[in-house]
């Protein structure tokens, strides 16, 4: 799942690509011209109602003031009209925080003589209705923040259960005869209408997404997960939808010749029957075994054919539509998949399936090991995280990140109880869903804030600054990361490799992403004679090529922009010229197969997810050309 990822048509893109944040799924109007933030300040002021005369927006523009300062100080709530003021008070040298604190005296004054209580300021910065925060107010009493904030939140979530709009429907299945109850069929059977569920329904609907969502996650995900399992599915699932609409490269719209007619070879094979037993996700999810966890297996019988060399090592998400799993495996030799959460590897849970011939006794783990918990990782966190956020592990690492709204909301949220032990459960309980949801870490006293970059990398085990730099924006980093392999996990598997291929190997990487496969073998000290590279996205395909010159490779690099440039005579001339290869590695788009992919997640059927049948294609030729030799 490294080249390619999956549309949201809900991002707004703000100055530049490396601006880009995401406010609860929630888009703006592009034709605004202060959330765009791309005209300059005299059309943010021009189309400001509550500026007084064309005189202030001229003498504002001859002060020297740039659309950046004002949209800054937007982004951080404050009005347009206090912003203007305070920029005219003081003056056309003031720091940005004289200006803050200007806006700010402004807004003491307002509160001075506003009938508006206080409780009704905490609820309207949670993001709840005025009119219903005033209702609840009048109902419960002003002292009764507790009973307010219940009311509220049943109100929110009454809206939203009753009815299920056209556009919250996803289309799970992948023919038209497919019983749709089949598909939400959990893997443990489970009474979804039982206490549990709703409780974990209830506060998924808590954290934004719909009750329709909320409902299929529990009964995908089994009777014993945790809210932050759910909450992992349903972000994993996001990865599914994101970008391709907006920042697809054109030459991943082109269409796909051969597409259509693996999609009639895959249906040819035998399909599940009411009675054949589906591929079960196991709980915990450890494979054949993870470092410190007990449950170790180290041996299994693999099909004849299937047995290597040459190796091959596949992956994509393990939480896919019934009976993918099952194509999968009918296509890879019937080879039962291992499933991994690589929160056992790392900080963050990432779940994944691979079906490979690898060998699995004598694994070990690269060097230095990784760190398991938030605190290990983000050691400054420490100091200013609550006692009440109990969390150890962050959530499936995405393609996109919380934004500066969402942040200044939560500081907002906290910032009345800097007095008290801790702030009142409802408002702990608002503030940790936000927290899980986007992957907050704490930064400062009621301050958190995303990952960066950077963070992204640590966890998913690449070099520091593996993806800055070099053209790549912040937005194009995200992506990247979002799609990539979890090196610590991958390592692990491949570490059987080192003691057979003693003098290096030569590895055809599919969908190669960012290089999450090589960093892992650079990582594991397997010398890399050849690599040969498929990779539509430009800027990977530079990762690539900038990470094997910076770590002083010996090897040979080759790099194709399309998988379907690899045809079987090209593979045939590679292995003639360097001897064949040893591994076949990569995972293919998982746009189609992820968890809440409202509008084509259609499985192995889909546009992006069927190149899966490249991967056969392109390993048959190297496995069949291999026993020829």
């Amino acid at each position: 799942m490294a080249q390619d990822s999956a549309g949201d048509d809900d991002f707004v893109d703000w100055n530049t690509d490396d601006d880009l944040e995401i406010d609860n799924f929630q888009s703006s109007p592009p034709s605004s011209p202060i959330q765009s933030r791309v005209e300059t300040l005299v059309g943010v002021a021009v189309t400001t109602s509550s500026l007084s005369s064309p005189t202030e927006t001229t003498d504002l523009v001859q002060m020297g003031f740039s659309d950046e300062i004002f949209a800054t100080l937007f982004d951080m709530g404050f009005p347009v009209e206090m912003i203007t003021r305070a920029i005219k008070e003081t003056g056309p040298n003031a720091e940005t925080s004289v200006i803050i604190d200007t806006i700010s005296k402004y807004s003491s004054d307002c509160e001075a003589g506003s009938s508006k209580s206080k409780a009704i300021d905490h609820f309207l910065a949670m993001g709840f209705d005025e009119e219903k925060v005033i209702k609840a107010i009048h109902e419960h009493g002003e002292e009764n923040m507790e009973a307010i904030a219940n009311a509220l939140l049943s109100c929110a979530e009454a809206e939203k259960l009753p009815v299920v709009e056209e556009e919250d429907v996803i289309d799970w299945s992948s023919d038209d005869e497919t019983n749709y109850s089949d598909i939400l069929v959990s893997d443990d059977e489970k009474d979804p209408n039982s206490k549990e569920n709703s409780n974990q329904i209830r506060s998924l609907v808590r954290m934004g997404f719909s009750e329709l969502e909320a409902s299929l996650a529990v009964e995908r995900c089994g009777e014993n997960v945790d809210i932050a399992e759910l909450t992992d599915f349903l972000c994993a699932a996001k990865m599914a939808r994101e970008f391709s609409e907006f920042h697809t490269d054109p030459e991943e719209r082109k269409p796909r010749n051969d597409i259509k007619k693996r999609r009639l070879e895959s249906k040819k094979g035998p399909r599940l029957s009411v009675d054949d037993e589906p591929v079960r996700l196991p709980n915990p999810m450890i494979g054949f075994g993870v470092p410190n966890e007990p449950g170790l297996i180290t041996h299994r019988s693999l099909p004849e054919l299937a047995r290597g060399p040459p190796f091959f090592y596949y992956e994509n998400v393990a939480l896919t539509p019934k009976g993918v799993w099952e194509t999968i495996s009918r296509h890879l030799f019937d080879i039962p998949p291992e499933f991994v959460d690589s929160k056992y590897f790392c900080a963050a849970a990432r779940k994944r399936g691979y079906i490979h011939n690898l060998p699995i006794d004598n694994r070990f783990q690269i060097q230095p090991p990784p760190k398991y918990t938030i605190h290990d990782a983000f050691p400054l966190s420490k100091r200013w995280w609550p006692d009440w956020d109990k969390r150890t592990k962050l959530n499936c690492i995405l393609t996109c990140t919380g934004s500066a709204q969402l942040t200044n909301r939560i500081r907002l949220a906290l910032e009345p109880y800097n007095g008290e032990p801790e702030p009142p459960k409802h408002v702990q309980r608002y503030v940790i869903d936000q927290c899980r949801r986007w992957n907050l870490v704490w930064v400062g006293k009621n301050k958190a804030a995303p990952l960066e970059p950077d963070e992204m990398e640590n966890i998913l085990g690449f070099p520091k600054n593996h993806t800055r730099g070099g053209g790549m924006s912040r937005t194009e980093r995200y992506k990247s990361l979002g799609n990539s392999f979890q090196v610590d996990t991958v390592a692990y598997h491949l570490s059987v490799l080192k003691p057979i291929f003693p003098h290096g190997i030569n590895v055809l990487s599919l969908f190669t992403g960012i290089g999450g496969g090589e960093v892992a073998l650079h990582r594991l000290q397997i010398r890399m004679k050849l690599v040969v590279s498929v990779e539509i996205s430009k800027v990977n395909r530079n990762i690539l090529k900038d990470f094997w010159e910076q770590t002083n490779q010996t090897g040979v690099l080759i790099e194709f922009s399309d998988i379907q440039h690899l045809t079987n005579d090209t593979i045939e001339g590679l292995m003639e010229k360097y001897g064949g290869f040893d591994l076949v590695i990569g995972g293919s788009p998982c746009n189609n197969l992820a968890g809440g992919n409202r509008v084509s997640r259609v499985g192995l059927e889909g546009d992006q997810s069927s190149l899966f049948f490249e991967y056969c294609r392109i390993l048959e030729v190297v496995r069949a050309r291999m026993r020829r030799s």
